[in-house]
């Protein structure tokens, strides 16, 4: 019999992380929690999406607008949306007394190795704001008490690249430098599945794409 590497998908519980819509008013700007509006124009994306997506799932977005209209925009498309629940819990990082700051200022500022990898130092405080580490924490418990409510079913978060990226580090037990590695495009997918029946000591997660951009012109 072929080797299947999947555990069973019945004891699964399948995580669908999306990237909002692209911000292009403020891309060249730090703008994180704020609540700015993204371009939802891309049609073919959102059809791919739409097409991609599993049906019956749970959808959570952030309480920034972003996320909703990410949500919406695949509605429109063909896709039946339930109710998204909106929840603080997978916003965006924030980023205090940067957000407005330009990129290429803040990075001529910064003398740390992450230049270009995240708007900050993910090892650094963030004045007036939020710690990398605190966001990653966030999101854990985030994802261990769906984990649990949701056991079994297919869950899809329409959120931003940190929270994300936070769920990779759950997901493959990284450090805080390893994590902002990976690079999250606007309308990606990121899949992760969890298993709750793994005996101790064995992987609890497993990572089935990163990142994976869609069709339209902003993969």
């Amino acid at each position: 019999m072929p080797y299947d590497p999947r555990p069973s998908l019945e004891h699964a519980t399948r995580w669908w992380w999306i990237r909002h819509a692209p911000v292009p008013l403020h891309r060249h700007e730090i703008y994180g929690s704020r609540d700015v509006d993204c371009d939802t124009s891309d049609a073919a994306a959102f059809a791919a999406l739409a097409a991609d997506l599993p049906p019956d799932a749970v959808w959570y977005v952030s309480h920034l607008r972003r996320t909703r209209q990410t949500a919406q925009a695949i509605g429109g498309q063909g896709y039946d949306l339930p109710e998204l629940i909106s929840t603080p819990e997978i916003g965006e990082q924030d980023f205090g007394e940067l957000h407005g700051r330009r990129h290429v200022e803040e990075e001529a500022r910064r003398d740390d190795p992450f230049v270009g990898f995240w708007p900050a130092s993910p090892l650094a405080d963030i004045p007036g704001g939020e710690k990398f580490d605190d966001l990653c924490r966030r999101i854990r418990g985030f994802v261990e008490a769906r984990n649990a409510r949701h056991a079994g079913r297919d869950v899809v978060c329409v959120a931003h690249a940190g929270p994300i990226l936070a769920a990779l580090r759950l997901a493959l037990n990284l450090d805080a430098a390893s994590t902002v590695a990976f690079y999250v495009s606007p309308l990606s997918v990121t899949r992760i599945h969890h298993y709750a029946s793994v005996p101790e000591g064995g992987p609890r997660y497993r990572v089935f794409s990163v990142a994976t951009p869609t069709n339209g012109r902003n993969g």
